[in-house]
């Protein structure tokens, strides 16, 4: 099922539902809790109409045992397995947290879904995900480690779980919901519209993650959303969404944060 009516993906960054600096696995519930209103706010309406994915970042429930493990560099059995089960149970917390503000919301792990090949994505089941929208439930997928036919296995941003996704089903709105009022220029000014033409001109100035982040940081979701929008034309809004009602301004249409967009 592609071109779902009005599909509509948003990916919330595990700095925002985390404590990313930790070391250790820690979840932030009051954030989780506020924006999981604020997206039933007006999904279940959404939800039943079969136009909503959520995907959320993995924080310090994924990339620091990724870094222990060195997850990048090699195939360890024990670290696949651990950071797995790490980045299910804060799924599981966002997951429940969206059931109880109303949303029919549904786990869909990425580790059984996606093959990978050189840490990018070669393969995607996504039929069922297509029948759970069709029958008014709301996916939520996330960062995870996976298998790659390559390498043996690999870590797997949402940042790129976000365009693929997108582009397979046909998704009319993207939104990347960060800690940051969209990308910022060297003044610490969002810039408020990227495209592949002036994108050179802006990368240098987008940085990483300061904190622990084996996925490229900031500059890895613009590289991945700048493609998309050059190869298929969807656009997508990078916002804040630790200011109280962003998430929801977002998905009823708001002009907010940058604007990634294909060249006019």
């Amino acid at each position: 099922m592609k071109d779902l009516p009005g599909l509509t993906v948003l990916k919330i960054g595990g700095s925002i539902i985390t404590e990313k600096s930790s070391q250790t696995p820690k979840a932030l519930p009051g954030e989780i809790d506020r924006i999981a209103g604020e997206i039933a706010g007006m999904a279940v309406e959404a939800a039943n109409k079969g136009n909503l994915i959520l995907i959320h970042g993995a924080g310090s429930f994924g990339h620091p045992l990724a870094r222990k493990y060195r997850l990048t560099e090699q195939f360890d059995m024990e670290g696949v397995i651990e950071t797995h089960r790490s980045v299910r149970k804060l799924n599981n917390m966002v997951v429940d947290a969206l059931n109880r503000a109303g949303m029919p919301a549904v786990p869909v792990h990425p580790f059984s879904s996606f093959l990978l090949d050189c840490g990018r994505i070669s393969e995607m089941f996504s039929t069922h995900i297509s029948v759970m929208l069709k029958r008014g439930m709301v996916p939520v997928l996330h960062g995870d480690v996976v298998m790659d036919a390559t390498r043996g296995a690999a870590v797997l941003s949402g940042d790129q779980v976000v365009p693929y996704i997108a582009q397979k089903l046909g998704a009319k709105s993207i939104g990347i919901a960060s800690v940051t009022d969209g990308v910022l220029d060297d003044k610490g000014h969002t810039v408020p519209v990227i495209t592949p033409a002036s994108f050179d001109e802006v990368k240098i100035h987008i940085g990483g993650s300061s904190h622990t982040d084996v996925t490229g940081g900031m500059l890895g979701k613009v590289t991945e959303l700048v493609d998309l929008a050059d190869r298929s034309g969807i656009s997508s809004r990078i916002f804040n969404a630790s200011i109280p009602g962003n998430v929801r301004a977002f998905l009823d249409g708001a002009t907010l944060g940058t604007l990634i967009q294909k060249d006019k």
